[in-house]
């Protein structure tokens, strides 16, 4: 029999962490074993590998501080930016988007072009993934994976859209053997995304466009060069550690030692050492680089915002908050005091993982985020509030609680820790009233207790996905959904609608191990039918579907999205994939980079073409009138007082 430690299981859950929770599997209990509270109260500076040293941390901790009092004065809410109307919009991995102009990655200048198109269609938003900065590396590219949630990624720079284009871009671009123009041509075209020839690429030409900035005279160019003074000032520190770690992570690679800053020499770990500085004042112009890059991406995407609103997008863009960042990042080199080390976040075993997940990224230290406030996490918010009238926080259950995995441990093993729930709702509620925009919580999954109801109360808007809401009798009726939610038919982790129609997703997970044997595929093969049946007969009764063939997925599409209009969500949500007649997942959870490249798959069809598609006129003719704004529906100031 274990020896009973009291004393450890206190100091774990003074700590916050929680003794156990139910499973998703089989509803049972699952007791957090004591090796695991040990691992993790180490992790947060706190021995306890014996019952005195655990006993001696309880006392230096004292009581944990009461958090009921928090002020709660709530996030904008959808009645404050459209009254009593209903709204739709449009979302899209960015990224992925095909378009004449791009360089083979989806920019800024293509979400312009969707804006204006979802804005004559009487589109409310048009929401995009994270525009996180992000590895550029084969194999380990993905939005929610990032290096920094404080800065963009380069690559969404529409190059074209820079000042200092026409006077030297078109000739670099035509310039060198073979030109790098006949290098875009080919990333253009290509099935899938190259992030690293991306990068070359436009990098190449972006040097070019920074040293005109630099260099050019007259009133145009000193004003651009006094904004981007102000837009550094006001961005200090964070982003010379941002650009600083950028041009140190491209020379340690090239000297072989990687881009994970934890493999450097000493004196380079440390973002405030000597040797640190040094470096910085000696790649002044390549740090520099990196800076403007940042500066023309908050210009380019602050124009992006102001057309989309002309277009007529009432709510405008809504942008997507990852849950961490890598360890092999400049987040966590600049500030590694706010990250828990010798742990990984990730989910327990589920239906749709029967191993569970790890997400490989550390956890923000929850003790460091109470002692402060929350001013890093709402730092992060002001960050990627900017320029967007809405904002989704992937995984929100993250404000209440996460899940643990001790180093060497499998997910099995881990546990849920506790998060500063109220102070981290009040920080996203003062930064929804700064920024005038909506918070929208992705609650998808296995949810704490009363988690859906509390948000709501401050004023977040939930998530619902079609695919999801079923029950022993079928999908649920359109009645049956919550008002206060932006709801979809999927989600990134699932397959487009097209896919529906047939089995080609289920082939491709048996074919990288997803599906283990045959007899697993032909089990999916027949739930794949059950729930073809079952959307279906929802969308006959319902009188959105006539006589089509389940292997016709246009109508399917054109009824869901009449389906989706026909609930009380404030918010539906239509995917450009879907839009574009997609099938291929972008995401299979779970599969490693070697048995299948997730993130890298482009959409078929050029953005400029998508909205005129007979599909696409198909789904977007069933919108209702009620749903579709005039593209005057700017019903808030900016910056209301809390």
């Amino acid at each position: 029999m274990p020896t009973e430690r009291p004393q450890l299981r206190a100091l774990a859950r003074r700590l916050g962490v929680e003794d156990g929770h139910y499973s998703a599997l089989d509803a049972a209990f699952v007791p957090v074993r004591d090796d695991t509270r040990e691992a993790l109260c180490t992790a947060m500076g706190w021995e306890a590998s014996t019952e005195a040293a655990a006993q001696r941390a309880l006392a230096r901790l004292g009581p944990a501080p009461d958090e009921a009092a928090t002020r709660r004065e709530r996030c904008v809410t959808a009645e404050e930016r459209l009254g009593e109307r209903r709204a739709f919009g449009v979302w899209t991995q960015l990224y992925s988007v095909r378009s004449a102009r791009n360089w083979g990655f989806g920019h800024l200048g293509d979400l312009a072009e969707i804006a204006r198109r979802a804005g004559r269609e009487g589109a409310a938003f048009v929401g995009t993934g994270p525009l996180h900065a992000t590895t550029h590396r084969r194999g380990r590219f993905c939005p929610y994976a990032p290096v920094s949630r404080l800065f963009r990624d380069s690559l969404f720079l529409d190059p074209e859209r820079i000042p200092e284009w026409e006077a030297c871009g078109r000739e670099r671009l035509r310039a060198g053997a073979p030109p790098l123009e006949q290098r875009v041509a080919r990333l253009r075209a290509a099935a899938h995304l190259e992030p690293e020839e991306c990068e070359a690429a436009l990098f190449e030409v972006l040097a070019a466009l920074h040293e005109s900035f630099r260099n050019e005279r007259g009133t145009i160019a000193d004003a651009r060069r006094r904004a981007y003074a102000q837009y550094r000032a006001a961005r200090g520190q964070a982003l010379e550690d941002f650009a600083t770690f950028a041009v140190l992570a491209d020379e340690r690679e090239r000297a072989g030692e990687g881009r994970d800053w934890r493999a450097w020499p000493a004196g380079l770990r440390d973002a405030r050492s000597d040797a640190v500085r040094a470096f910085r004042e000696q790649r002044a112009g390549k740090v520099e680089l990196h800076a403007w890059a940042q500066f023309e991406l908050d210009r380019q995407l602050e124009a992006v915002s102001a057309e989309g609103r002309r277009a007529g997008l009432g709510i405008g863009l809504y942008t997507d908050l990852a849950l961490g960042s890598v360890w092999a990042g400049s987040d966590t080199w600049s500030r590694p005091e706010r990250f828990v080390r010798g742990v990984s976040v990730g989910a327990p075993p589920d239906r749709f993982a029967p191993l569970g997940q790890d997400w490989r990224f550390p956890p923000l230290d929850p003790h460091a985020l109470r002692a402060d406030g929350c001013a890093f996490f709402e730092q992060l918010l002001d960050a990627n509030l900017a320029h967007a009238g809405a904002l989704r926080l992937d995984h929100a259950f993250g404000l209440r609680r996460l899940f643990w995995i001790p180093e060497g441990a499998s997910a099995a093993e881990g546990a849920y820790v506790r998060y500063p729930e109220a102070p981290m709702l009040g920080a996203l509620a003062r930064a929804s009233r700064r920024h005038a925009a909506l918070v929208i919580a992705e609650d998808l999954g296995t949810a704490p207790e009363g988690f859906s109801d509390e948000i709501q109360r401050w004023g977040v808007l939930c998530s619902r996905v079609l695919l999801f809401e079923r029950d022993a009798r079928g999908f649920r009726p359109a009645s049956r959904y919550p008002q206060g939610c932006l709801v979809t038919a999927n989600t990134h982790d699932l397959s487009p609608l097209a896919a529906l129609a047939g089995d080609a997703d289920l082939v491709l997970r048996r074919r990288v191990g997803q599906l283990p044997d045959d007899e697993a595929l032909a089990a999916a093969r027949a739930e794949r039918r059950a729930e073809q049946q079952a959307l279906h007969a929802r969308l006959r009764g319902d009188g959105l579907l006539g006589a089509a063939s389940p292997s016709d997925s246009e109508p399917l599409a054109a009824g869901v999205t009449a389906f989706l209009c026909a609930t009380p969500c404030r918010l539906v949500g239509l995917s450009l994939d879907d839009l574009g007649g997609e099938v291929e997942p972008l995401n299979l959870p779970g599969v490693a980079s070697d048995r299948h490249p997730s993130w890298v798959r482009r959409m078929r069809k050029p953005v400029e073409k998508l909205f005129d598609d007979s599909r696409a006129r198909r789904m977007l003719a069933v919108v209702p009138a009620d749903r579709r704004l005039s593209g005057r529906q700017h019903l808030v100031k900016r910056g209301p007082s809390l």
